[in-house]
């Protein structure tokens, strides 16, 4: 179990420095007001941060994932193993099961970690300094929400991010358990790390689309009250106020940036934790195998001479 917490670890901090950008543009995306729209589509919106807030914009609160995500994945890849060896058989409704149960599990640090993401990241929009800035960094935003709201302040979304996670992550482990299997991901194969890249970065598009819904929600409620006034009472009243407003096509705000960020992310991490899973566990075999006795063959006693009676 310790390999998959290291190996989640690793995974996880290359996933968030190659995907973050993105992340912001869906943030931006997702919550920006219908009414007075800054950004027209996922294009313009990265160049209307990069021109009016620099390269850096993109970058913003990406303290806060880079301190939870690395951790998040060492319990989901921990999590999701441990289940395995519990249930013993590697069937497709097992790897669901099992990455479902990671995925609530690590709601309790990935709900207060997005939040102080999203509020980093509306921080300053359009701004390239921002001339006051409500939260230093994401702890310090964490800490303000905390001393405002109480301990139901930094779990804001709490719900929506257990309706996205839970079956995301079984999605998700499903889709690289059948892909691997399908492709024929074998440490001999030439094409081992293609495919692992491939099969991982489905994996991410195929969890995203099947609760993307949820995350809209998700960080439209996280988001509510950065300027002083809370827009939505519950999730259903923000549901119900969004799809008023905007249609249908409101759960789709952000998707084209999601699903960009979503095969790199995903096919760095699951490449990577797959890769440092296989590597340690033959350098452990090779050290039990160093370290076992060496065989002695035993010789046959020479027979004694029997003796004679006289």
């Amino acid at each position: 179990m310790a390999l998959d917490f290291a190996a989640g670890c690793i995974g996880g901090a290359a996933g968030v420095l190659v995907g973050h950008p993105f992340d912001t543009v869906k943030v931006r995306l997702q919550v920006q007001n219908v009414d007075k729209p800054l950004y027209r589509g996922t294009f313009h919106c990265f160049q209307s941060i990069i021109r009016q807030e620099s390269m850096l914009g993109l970058y913003k609160g990406i303290g806060s994932p880079m301190m939870g995500l690395t951790f998040i994945n060492a319990i989901v890849f921990g999590v999701q193993g441990n289940a395995m060896r519990h249930l013993g058989r590697d069937t497709p409704l097992n790897q669901f099961l099992a990455g479902a149960a990671a995925g609530a599990i690590q709601c309790v640090i990935c709900c207060p970690m997005e939040l102080a993401k999203t509020r980093m990241q509306m921080q300053g929009t359009g701004e390239k300094k921002s001339k006051r800035k409500m939260y230093k960094n994401s702890l310090d935003c964490l800490v303000r929400i905390y001393n405002k709201e109480g301990f139901k302040g930094i779990n804001r979304g709490m719900v929506t991010t257990l309706l996205r996670e839970t079956p995301g992550f079984g999605v998700y482990f499903l889709t690289y358990d059948v892909l691997t299997c399908s492709l024929g991901c074998e440490p001999e194969d030439p094409y081992m790390i293609p495919k692992l890249l491939f099969a991982g970065g489905m994996s991410g598009i195929a969890s995203w689309l099947s609760t993307y819904p949820v995350d809209v929600i998700k960080s439209r409620l996280q988001a509510d009250g950065v300027g002083g006034v809370n827009k939505y009472s519950s999730i259903m009243d923000c549901v119900r106020q969004s799809l008023q407003k905007e249609g249908w096509r409101v759960f789709t705000r952000g998707l084209t940036s999601t699903l960009l960020r979503a095969f790199p992310v995903n096919a760095t991490t699951f490449a990577t934790v797959t890769l440092f899973l296989m590597y340690m566990r033959q350098e452990e075999e090779c050290s039990m195998q160093n370290s076992e006795p060496p065989c002695v063959q035993l010789q046959p006693l020479p027979q004694q001479p029997q003796p004679t009676s006289m």
